[in-house]
């Protein structure tokens, strides 16, 4: 079992799945409202959401970022889904900001940070946070909080008319305030989230076209471009989308631009790829097939690869570690695919990758003492601050807790129905396709 890398000979003989047992979904379903339970100081009372320290304190040297509104936004919209008492008027505080504070009134669409009084921090409108406002804005539709269908169509709007590129299929990725100058760069990791948003748009719409956009950036960038570099998926690229293999060589733990290969965005993009899978008519072949390759290729050239365990932050195009912190939201993608692709195939090597991903999730992130996850570990798993300070947000820890209760579909919003609905017993028989 080459595939489970440095993981025992685990016999599940006679074994049911995790997501199986009432037991760990009673436990997840605890992790999810101690997530939301933490992050509800997040809320600023005169608009907008802080960035959180370690102990769950608003970090007052930071602007109010739109991406964190939105995370946050579309988790208490999940989380009002769900029944928690207390969510709704959370997702909704998350809608007036979107619909107003983080939005620019004289040129249109959204800043990426502005500070308290309203004045913008980042005034460029990129297609990273723009992705975040569709999706905010889709779940807290499929919610049916006040405003959100105003802000959805705004958001779409904004996004087909300013980041899609309709002719080659692929997204653009920033423009200057007043929409004047185009950055002279293209992303992987804002087209992934714009496919994670069309999606949702889909589901929260019930227009087709959003799931036929995000196909044709899979195709490219998956299908191609990282099949063409045997799943490490450069992160950069020219205008052209020609890949820019030394981009930011010089800042190799940049946030959101790292220099190499990302190992958590493999995996993000392998539950992303189900997804889609769902939402399809006719889905092709590749796309579960993809899906399994890009798993596979995350645990071996990023689990446990320096003599620790933990994946890496990023490799590479030769398979070296270079950033080599365990940042918490690889982990929780991780646990996310895991779960999906266990689900879709019935492929019991999942199960082990799952189990162990929580059994370390467990063990180094998840924080009992002060709440939420550590964001970042060293290389030897012990609490660091170099690329990440605080807790500034649950998206991914929040999703890696709800994602293995739920039926594949489009988005996590209209799963949410659909596991009610299903139960336990019906969700594992959809989700495993029985």
């Amino acid at each position: 079992m080459t595939d489970l890398v440095g993981l025992p000979e685990l016999d599940f003989g006679g074994s049911r799945p995790w997501t199986a047992l009432p037991s760990h979904r009673d436990w997840l379903h605890d992790q999810a409202r101690e997530l939301t339970r933490f992050a509800r100081a997040s809320v600023r009372a005169d608009g907008g959401f802080w960035w959180l320290d370690d102990a769950g304190r608003p970090d007052l040297s930071q602007p109010l970022h739109t991406w964190i509104a939105c995370r946050m936004t579309h988790v208490y919209g999940l989380a009002n889904l769900q029944g928690e008492p207390g969510a709704g008027p959370i997702a909704d505080h998350g809608v007036a900001a979107l619909s107003g504070l983080l939005r620019d009134p004289q040129h249109g669409g959204w800043f990426g940070s502005v500070s308290g009084d309203g004045r913008p921090v980042d005034d460029r409108k990129a297609a990273y946070p723009h992705a975040f406002v569709v999706l905010a804005a889709s779940t807290a539709t499929r919610a049916r909080r006040p405003g959100a269908a105003d802000l959805l169509r705004g958001a779409l709007d904004m996004v087909s008319e300013r980041f899609w590129d309709e002719d080659a299929g692929r997204t653009r990725e920033s423009w200057s305030r007043d929409w004047s100058t185009e950055e002279d760069y293209r992303g992987a990791n804002s087209s992934m989230h714009m496919v994670e948003a069309f999606l949702a748009a889909g589901d929260a719409t019930g227009d087709p076209q959003w799931y036929a956009r995000a196909l044709r950036i899979c195709e490219h960038l998956i299908h191609e471009v990282a099949a063409e570099h045997e799943w490490r998926l450069p992160e950069h690229f020219d205008t052209g989308w020609r890949p820019l293999l030394d981009y930011h060589a010089d800042q190799p733990a940049d946030q959101f631009r790292p220099f190499g290969s990302t190992v958590g965005h493999w995996l993000e993009w392998s539950r992303l790829l189900l997804h889609l899978e769902s939402a399809l008519l006719d889905p092709p072949n590749w796309l579960l097939q993809d899906a399994q390759a890009l798993f596979f290729a995350a645990v071996r050239r990023g689990w446990g690869v320096d003599g620790a365990d933990g994946l890496v932050y990023t490799v590479a195009f030769d398979d070296k570690p270079v950033v080599r912190a365990r940042m918490h939201w690889v982990v929780a993608e991780a646990i996310a695919a895991a779960a999906v692709l266990r689900a879709r195939t019935g492929d019991w090597r999942f199960e082990a990758w799952y189990r162990t991903f929580w059994d370390y999730a467990e063990r180094y992130l998840i924080d009992a003492e002060q709440g939420s996850w550590r964001h970042e570990l060293d290389p030897d798993n012990r609490p660091a601050q170099s690329t990440w300070s605080g807790k500034p947000d649950v998206y991914h820890a929040y999703q890696a807790a709800l994602i293995p209760t739920l039926p594949i579909a489009p988005a996590l919003a209209g799963a949410v129905g659909a596991d009610r609905a299903l139960g336990t017993d019906g969700v594992i028989a959809k989700a495993a396709g029985q």
